[in-house]
C-alpha cells in the first residue's frame, strides 16, 4: 500500500490556527527565513514562525521558547497584517502539525518561488454575488488570485481559492464566508 504524500505546508484559516494553538502546550517562535533572506518585510515583523516542537522551528534564526499568550498574539498580528496561516507538518509524522508560518506575499517563498508547493485548506470561500457591491476589497487581500474585478464586477476563480479566510473580514457588506471544501 502506497503511503499518502503531503506537501510540507498547508493553508488554514486563523480560526483553525487558533485551534492548533489551543491543542498545544509548548511554543517556540523564530524569525521567518524568507523575511531574513530578503532582509526585511513590508508587511510584518520577522519573528512569526511558530513551532509546537522545539526541534522543528522555522527556517530562520532566533528560535526561542514563548508562552501561550505570545503564541496567541501572533494570531492578532496575522489578522491585523493580513498574514496567511501556513501550518507545517511534522516530517516524521505528516498527519501531525509541527507549527505555523504566518506568511505574506511580500517575501514568503510560497508566493515568490513558483516551485514551492502548498496544500489547499479544508475551507473555500462562498460569496453571495447578489449582495456584492464590487468594491474590490477582497481582491486586494487574495494572494491566490481567486478574485478579480473585471469591467467593474467581481469575478471568482474558486479553483484558485486555498481557503485562507482573509477575504471575509475585509468585506464591507459581509457577503463572503468560508465553507467546508
Amino acid at each position: 500500500m502506497e503511503k499518502e504524500k503531503f506537501n510540507m505546508h498547508y493553508i488554514c484559516t486563523l480560526d483553525e490556527a487558533e485551534q492548533l494553538i489551543n491543542q498545544n502546550e509548548e511554543f517556540w517562535v523564530s524569525n521567518c527565513g524568507c523575511r531574513e533572506k530578503k532582509g526585511h518585510c513590508r508587511q510584518s515583523k520577522m519573528d512569526v514562525c511558530l513551532s509546537f516542537i522545539a526541534e522543528f522551528g522555522g527556517t530562520g534564526s532566533n528560535n526561542r521558547k514563548i508562552d501561550k499568550k505570545s503564541a496567541s498574539d501572533l494570531l492578532k498580528l496575522a489578522a491585523e497584517k493580513l498574514l496567511i496561516a501556513r501550518p507545517f507538518r511534522n516530517p516524521y509524522d505528516q498527519k501531525t502539525t509541527a507549527g505555523i508560518c504566518f506568511c505574506c506575499n511580500d517575501c514568503c517563498s510560497y508566493f515568490t518561488d513558483e516551485d514551492e508547493e502548498c496544500d489547499k485548506g479544508l475551507f473555500i470561500e462562498e460569496t453571495e454575488m447578489e449582495k456584492c457591491i464590487n468594491c474590490g476589497a477582497c481582491v486586494e487581500v487574495c494572494y491566490f488570485n481567486a478574485r478579480e474585478i473585471v469591467s467593474g464586477e467581481l469575478k471568482l476563480n474558486r479553483e484558485n481559492c486555498y481557503g485562507c479566510g482573509l477575504c471575509p473580514p475585509v468585506c464591507p457588506v459581509k457577503c463572503i464566508r468560508m465553507i467546508r471544501r
